[in-house]
Protein backbone atom coordinates (compact mmCIF):
# COMPACT_ATOMS: atom_id res chain seq x y z
CA UNK A 1 0.00 0.00 0.00
CA UNK A 2 1.06 3.58 -0.23
CA UNK A 3 2.74 5.69 -3.11
CA UNK A 4 4.82 3.64 -5.28
CA UNK A 5 7.74 5.42 -5.67
CA UNK A 6 9.65 6.79 -2.16
CA UNK A 7 11.65 9.16 -3.87
CA UNK A 8 10.98 11.78 -7.20
CA UNK A 9 12.16 9.63 -10.30
CA UNK A 10 12.15 10.06 -14.14
CA UNK A 11 14.54 8.03 -15.57
CA UNK A 12 16.46 9.03 -18.88
CA UNK A 13 19.23 6.80 -20.13
CA UNK A 14 22.95 8.08 -20.41
CA UNK A 15 22.58 8.70 -24.44
CA UNK A 16 19.03 8.80 -24.69
CA UNK A 17 17.45 6.06 -27.21
CA UNK A 18 20.74 5.46 -29.28
CA UNK A 19 22.21 4.79 -25.77
CA UNK A 20 19.76 1.91 -25.00
CA UNK A 21 19.94 0.75 -28.46
CA UNK A 22 23.88 0.92 -28.64
CA UNK A 23 24.93 -2.61 -26.59
CA UNK A 24 21.89 -4.25 -28.24
CA UNK A 25 22.94 -3.33 -31.78
CA UNK A 26 27.34 -4.41 -30.68
CA UNK A 27 25.67 -7.80 -29.75
CA UNK A 28 23.54 -8.27 -32.66
CA UNK A 29 26.32 -6.77 -35.15
CA UNK A 30 29.05 -9.58 -33.20
CA UNK A 31 26.26 -12.43 -33.94
CA UNK A 32 26.55 -11.11 -37.62
CA UNK A 33 29.81 -11.35 -37.76
CA UNK A 34 29.89 -15.17 -36.04
CA UNK A 35 26.60 -16.10 -38.63
CA UNK A 36 24.78 -16.64 -36.09
CA UNK A 37 22.56 -13.89 -37.06
CA UNK A 38 21.23 -13.06 -40.63
CA UNK A 39 19.86 -9.67 -40.31
CA UNK A 40 17.00 -8.73 -43.47
CA UNK A 41 16.08 -4.73 -43.33
CA UNK A 42 13.44 -4.05 -45.24
CA UNK A 43 12.09 -7.29 -45.50
CA UNK A 44 8.30 -6.22 -44.93
CA UNK A 45 6.08 -9.15 -43.49
CA UNK A 46 2.76 -9.01 -44.82
CA UNK A 47 1.75 -12.50 -43.59
CA UNK A 48 2.57 -15.32 -40.97
CA UNK A 49 3.40 -18.52 -42.63
CA UNK A 50 1.56 -21.83 -40.79
CA UNK A 51 0.73 -25.46 -40.87
CA UNK A 52 -1.33 -27.66 -38.71
CA UNK A 53 -2.38 -24.58 -36.54
CA UNK A 54 1.76 -23.49 -36.19
CA UNK A 55 3.13 -20.84 -37.64
CA UNK A 56 6.37 -22.32 -39.13
CA UNK A 57 7.72 -18.99 -40.80
CA UNK A 58 6.85 -15.62 -42.07
CA UNK A 59 6.36 -14.07 -45.86
CA UNK A 60 6.41 -10.87 -47.32
CA UNK A 61 7.84 -7.87 -50.14
CA UNK A 62 11.05 -7.17 -50.47
CA UNK A 63 11.32 -3.05 -50.57
CA UNK A 64 13.86 -0.94 -52.21
CA UNK A 65 16.73 -0.17 -50.85
CA UNK A 66 16.54 3.32 -48.78
CA UNK A 67 18.89 5.49 -47.19
CA UNK A 68 16.70 7.70 -45.08
CA UNK A 69 17.54 9.21 -41.94
CA UNK A 70 16.52 7.41 -38.61
CA UNK A 71 12.96 8.09 -38.07
CA UNK A 72 12.09 9.24 -41.38
CA UNK A 73 9.66 7.88 -43.72
CA UNK A 74 11.46 5.41 -46.54
CA UNK A 75 10.06 4.14 -49.54
CA UNK A 76 7.12 1.68 -49.69
CA UNK A 77 8.14 0.71 -52.82
CA UNK A 78 8.42 -3.39 -53.94
CA UNK A 79 10.93 -5.03 -55.91
CA UNK A 80 10.33 -8.62 -55.14
CA UNK A 81 9.03 -11.27 -52.71
CA UNK A 82 10.49 -13.60 -49.82
CA UNK A 83 9.56 -16.07 -47.57
CA UNK A 84 11.47 -17.93 -44.16
CA UNK A 85 10.82 -20.51 -42.57
CA UNK A 86 11.70 -21.22 -38.50
CA UNK A 87 11.09 -23.53 -35.86
CA UNK A 88 9.88 -20.31 -33.53
CA UNK A 89 8.52 -16.94 -34.99
CA UNK A 90 8.42 -14.01 -32.63
CA UNK A 91 6.78 -11.02 -33.23
CA UNK A 92 8.22 -7.67 -31.86
CA UNK A 93 6.92 -5.12 -34.11
CA UNK A 94 6.42 -2.44 -31.61
CA UNK A 95 2.65 -0.34 -30.86
CA UNK A 96 0.45 2.09 -32.99
CA UNK A 97 1.42 5.13 -31.58
CA UNK A 98 1.71 6.52 -35.33
CA UNK A 99 -1.40 4.95 -36.52
CA UNK A 100 -4.31 7.44 -35.88
CA UNK A 101 -7.15 5.50 -37.19
CA UNK A 102 -5.90 2.49 -35.29
CA UNK A 103 -5.65 4.25 -31.94
CA UNK A 104 -9.69 5.73 -32.71
CA UNK A 105 -10.43 2.11 -33.38
CA UNK A 106 -9.34 1.28 -29.66
CA UNK A 107 -9.45 3.92 -27.93
CA UNK A 108 -10.84 3.33 -24.30
CA UNK A 109 -14.55 4.07 -23.96
CA UNK A 110 -13.58 5.30 -19.83
CA UNK A 111 -11.85 8.26 -21.48
CA UNK A 112 -14.64 9.51 -23.83
CA UNK A 113 -14.29 10.35 -27.44
CA UNK A 114 -11.06 10.05 -28.88
CA UNK A 115 -9.54 13.78 -29.74
CA UNK A 116 -9.95 14.90 -33.53
CA UNK A 117 -6.75 16.47 -33.46
CA UNK A 118 -3.17 14.33 -32.46
CA UNK A 119 0.60 14.42 -33.53
CA UNK A 120 2.51 11.38 -33.42
CA UNK A 121 5.70 10.88 -30.78
CA UNK A 122 6.44 8.09 -32.78
CA UNK A 123 7.74 7.45 -36.54
CA UNK A 124 5.12 6.56 -39.37
CA UNK A 125 6.60 2.35 -39.13
CA UNK A 126 5.03 2.33 -35.26
CA UNK A 127 1.73 1.58 -37.24
CA UNK A 128 0.25 -1.70 -35.67
CA UNK A 129 0.39 -3.19 -38.81
CA UNK A 130 1.50 -6.71 -37.67
CA UNK A 131 -1.37 -6.44 -34.99
CA UNK A 132 -3.80 -7.56 -37.46
CA UNK A 133 -1.23 -10.28 -39.33
CA UNK A 134 -0.50 -11.87 -36.28
CA UNK A 135 -4.43 -12.00 -35.23
CA UNK A 136 -4.91 -13.59 -38.53
CA UNK A 137 -2.87 -16.36 -37.91
CA UNK A 138 -4.33 -17.13 -34.99
CA UNK A 139 -2.23 -14.69 -32.61
CA UNK A 140 -4.02 -13.37 -29.51
CA UNK A 141 -4.44 -9.94 -28.95
CA UNK A 142 -4.43 -8.33 -25.24
CA UNK A 143 -4.88 -5.58 -23.79
CA UNK A 144 -6.09 -3.31 -26.88
CA UNK A 145 -6.95 -0.49 -24.79
CA UNK A 146 -3.74 0.08 -22.55
CA UNK A 147 -2.82 3.16 -24.28
CA UNK A 148 -0.36 6.05 -22.61
CA UNK A 149 -1.11 9.58 -24.42
CA UNK A 150 0.41 12.32 -23.25
CA UNK A 151 -1.37 15.70 -22.99
CA UNK A 152 1.33 18.33 -23.12
CA UNK A 153 2.40 17.73 -26.91
CA UNK A 154 3.79 20.41 -29.17
CA UNK A 155 4.27 20.49 -33.20
CA UNK A 156 7.55 20.26 -33.70
CA UNK A 157 9.50 22.94 -35.55
CA UNK A 158 11.15 20.99 -37.50
CA UNK A 159 9.69 17.69 -38.33
CA UNK A 160 11.35 14.20 -38.91
CA UNK A 161 7.82 12.44 -39.79
CA UNK A 162 4.30 13.14 -40.39
CA UNK A 163 2.53 15.03 -37.48
CA UNK A 164 5.88 14.59 -35.40
CA UNK A 165 5.16 15.30 -32.23
CA UNK A 166 7.20 16.40 -28.86
CA UNK A 167 6.24 16.14 -25.74
CA UNK A 168 7.04 18.51 -22.60
CA UNK A 169 8.15 16.88 -20.14
CA UNK A 170 6.88 20.39 -17.91
CA UNK A 171 7.79 20.84 -14.21
CA UNK A 172 4.77 21.48 -11.63
CA UNK A 173 4.78 25.46 -12.07
CA UNK A 174 2.39 26.45 -15.09
CA UNK A 175 -0.85 27.42 -15.14
CA UNK A 176 -2.99 24.71 -16.62
CA UNK A 177 -6.55 26.15 -18.38
CA UNK A 178 -8.54 24.12 -20.74
CA UNK A 179 -9.76 25.74 -24.41
CA UNK A 180 -11.81 28.35 -22.44
CA UNK A 181 -9.38 29.54 -20.32
CA UNK A 182 -10.44 27.86 -17.26
CA UNK A 183 -8.17 26.74 -14.57
CA UNK A 184 -8.26 22.81 -14.18
CA UNK A 185 -9.22 21.63 -10.83
CA UNK A 186 -6.99 19.33 -8.85
CA UNK A 187 -4.61 16.93 -9.17
CA UNK A 188 -4.38 18.22 -12.88
CA UNK A 189 -1.43 19.69 -12.85
CA UNK A 190 1.93 19.60 -15.31
CA UNK A 191 3.90 16.76 -14.84
CA UNK A 192 1.59 14.48 -12.30
CA UNK A 193 -1.31 12.32 -14.08
CA UNK A 194 -1.66 12.56 -18.24
CA UNK A 195 -4.14 9.78 -18.38
CA UNK A 196 -6.16 11.84 -15.78
CA UNK A 197 -5.29 14.86 -17.36
CA UNK A 198 -6.55 13.22 -20.68
CA UNK A 199 -9.92 12.29 -19.19
CA UNK A 200 -10.39 16.28 -17.89
CA UNK A 201 -9.19 17.50 -21.27
CA UNK A 202 -11.43 15.98 -23.37
CA UNK A 203 -14.31 16.39 -20.50
CA UNK A 204 -14.16 19.72 -21.60
CA UNK A 205 -15.63 19.60 -25.42
CA UNK A 206 -12.69 20.64 -26.60
CA UNK A 207 -9.05 18.64 -27.30
CA UNK A 208 -6.54 21.20 -26.35
CA UNK A 209 -5.43 22.83 -23.55
CA UNK A 210 -3.02 25.85 -22.41
CA UNK A 211 -0.17 26.65 -20.52
CA UNK A 212 0.42 30.27 -19.10
CA UNK A 213 3.95 30.53 -17.47
CA UNK A 214 6.94 33.09 -17.49
CA UNK A 215 9.96 32.92 -18.91
CA UNK A 216 11.68 31.85 -15.16
CA UNK A 217 9.02 28.75 -15.53
CA UNK A 218 10.11 27.67 -18.88
CA UNK A 219 14.00 28.29 -18.13
CA UNK A 220 13.69 25.93 -15.43
CA UNK A 221 11.01 23.80 -15.76
CA UNK A 222 10.77 22.91 -19.62
CA UNK A 223 12.50 19.88 -21.09
CA UNK A 224 11.47 18.05 -24.21
CA UNK A 225 11.30 14.43 -25.12
CA UNK A 226 13.51 13.02 -28.09
CA UNK A 227 17.19 12.07 -28.10
CA UNK A 228 17.57 15.03 -31.20
CA UNK A 229 15.77 17.55 -28.37
CA UNK A 230 18.74 16.15 -25.89
CA UNK A 231 21.60 16.93 -27.42
CA UNK A 232 23.49 16.57 -23.76
CA UNK A 233 22.57 13.59 -22.85
CA UNK A 234 22.38 11.80 -26.37
CA UNK A 235 26.06 13.31 -26.48
CA UNK A 236 27.01 12.06 -23.38
CA UNK A 237 28.31 15.31 -22.22
CA UNK A 238 28.75 16.12 -18.51
CA UNK A 239 30.19 19.86 -19.84
CA UNK A 240 27.01 20.58 -21.45
CA UNK A 241 24.38 18.42 -18.79
CA UNK A 242 25.68 20.94 -15.90
CA UNK A 243 24.98 23.65 -18.21
CA UNK A 244 21.76 23.03 -17.63
CA UNK A 245 21.94 24.91 -13.93
CA UNK A 246 22.76 28.27 -15.90
CA UNK A 247 20.54 31.02 -16.54
CA UNK A 248 18.30 30.82 -19.74
CA UNK A 249 16.77 28.40 -21.60
CA UNK A 250 18.16 25.46 -23.01
CA UNK A 251 18.74 25.77 -26.69
CA UNK A 252 15.95 23.34 -28.29
CA UNK A 253 13.47 24.78 -25.57
CA UNK A 254 14.82 28.24 -27.65
CA UNK A 255 14.41 27.12 -30.49
CA UNK A 256 10.64 26.54 -30.25
CA UNK A 257 9.97 29.50 -28.29
CA UNK A 258 11.40 31.55 -31.68
CA UNK A 259 9.64 28.81 -34.10
CA UNK A 260 7.32 26.57 -32.56
CA UNK A 261 3.67 27.42 -33.58
CA UNK A 262 1.86 26.26 -30.68
CA UNK A 263 4.00 29.14 -28.69
CA UNK A 264 2.78 32.71 -27.85
CA UNK A 265 4.89 35.21 -26.31
CA UNK A 266 4.11 38.52 -25.01
CA UNK A 267 4.95 41.51 -22.92
CA UNK A 268 1.75 41.63 -21.36
CA UNK A 269 -1.93 39.65 -20.66
CA UNK A 270 -3.59 41.55 -22.85
CA UNK A 271 -1.11 40.72 -25.45
CA UNK A 272 -0.88 37.24 -24.34
CA UNK A 273 -4.84 36.44 -24.77
CA UNK A 274 -5.01 38.08 -27.88
CA UNK A 275 -2.14 35.85 -29.20
CA UNK A 276 -4.09 32.57 -27.72
CA UNK A 277 -6.84 33.83 -29.45
CA UNK A 278 -6.13 34.29 -32.50
CA UNK A 279 -3.78 31.29 -32.89
CA UNK A 280 -6.93 29.73 -32.57
CA UNK A 281 -9.22 31.51 -34.85
CA UNK A 282 -11.72 30.20 -31.72
CA UNK A 283 -12.09 33.39 -29.55
CA UNK A 284 -12.61 31.34 -26.76
CA UNK A 285 -10.67 33.37 -23.96
CA UNK A 286 -11.85 36.44 -21.74
CA UNK A 287 -8.82 38.85 -20.75
CA UNK A 288 -11.06 38.94 -17.38
CA UNK A 289 -11.51 35.81 -16.75
CA UNK A 290 -7.84 34.52 -16.81
CA UNK A 291 -6.81 37.63 -15.00
CA UNK A 292 -8.85 36.57 -12.18
CA UNK A 293 -7.70 33.19 -12.24
CA UNK A 294 -4.02 34.61 -12.11
CA UNK A 295 -4.08 36.62 -9.35
CA UNK A 296 -5.95 34.38 -7.19
CA UNK A 297 -3.14 31.97 -7.87
CA UNK A 298 -0.65 35.00 -7.25
CA UNK A 299 -2.09 35.95 -4.14
CA UNK A 300 -1.55 32.22 -2.43
CA UNK A 301 2.09 33.30 -3.15
CA UNK A 302 2.16 35.34 -0.12
CA UNK A 303 0.46 32.80 2.24
CA UNK A 304 2.94 29.85 3.75
CA UNK A 305 -0.09 28.03 4.49
CA UNK A 306 -1.71 28.18 1.47
CA UNK A 307 -4.88 26.08 0.33
CA UNK A 308 -3.77 26.28 -3.18
CA UNK A 309 -2.67 22.87 -3.78
CA UNK A 310 -0.88 23.16 -6.93
CA UNK A 311 1.57 25.54 -4.82
CA UNK A 312 2.09 23.18 -1.74
CA UNK A 313 3.36 20.71 -4.55
CA UNK A 314 5.73 22.93 -6.42
CA UNK A 315 7.06 24.05 -2.76
CA UNK A 316 7.15 20.14 -2.08
CA UNK A 317 8.89 19.32 -4.64
CA UNK A 318 12.11 22.02 -4.15
CA UNK A 319 12.77 19.89 -0.72
CA UNK A 320 14.56 17.37 -3.27
CA UNK A 321 17.84 18.97 -3.94
CA UNK A 322 17.83 17.41 -7.73
CA UNK A 323 14.41 19.21 -8.55
CA UNK A 324 15.31 22.40 -6.82
CA UNK A 325 18.93 22.85 -8.46
CA UNK A 326 17.52 21.62 -12.33
CA UNK A 327 13.87 21.22 -12.42
CA UNK A 328 11.40 23.51 -10.24
CA UNK A 329 11.51 26.88 -10.39
CA UNK A 330 11.17 29.47 -7.04
CA UNK A 331 8.02 29.82 -6.28
CA UNK A 332 6.87 33.39 -7.69
CA UNK A 333 4.10 35.34 -9.28
CA UNK A 334 3.10 35.28 -12.34
CA UNK A 335 1.93 38.85 -12.75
Amino acid sequence: EGHGNSVPRFHIVWGTGPGIVKPFEDRVRNAIGKGLVDYRPRHRVNELLTEDDSVIGVGGSVLVPSSAARGEASSREVIGDFSFHAKAVLVTSGGIGANHELIRKNWPARLGEAPKNMISGVPEHVDGRMLAITEKAGGRIVNRDRMWHYTEGIKNHDPVWAKHGIRILPGPSSLWLDATGQRFPAPNFPGFDTLGTLDAIMATGYDYSWFILTQKIIEKEFALSGSEQNPDLTGKSIRKVLSRVLPGASSPVQAFMDKGEDFVIADSLSELVEGMNKLTEENLLVLADIERQIIARDREMDHKFTKDLQITAMRGARHYIGDRLIRVAAPHKIL
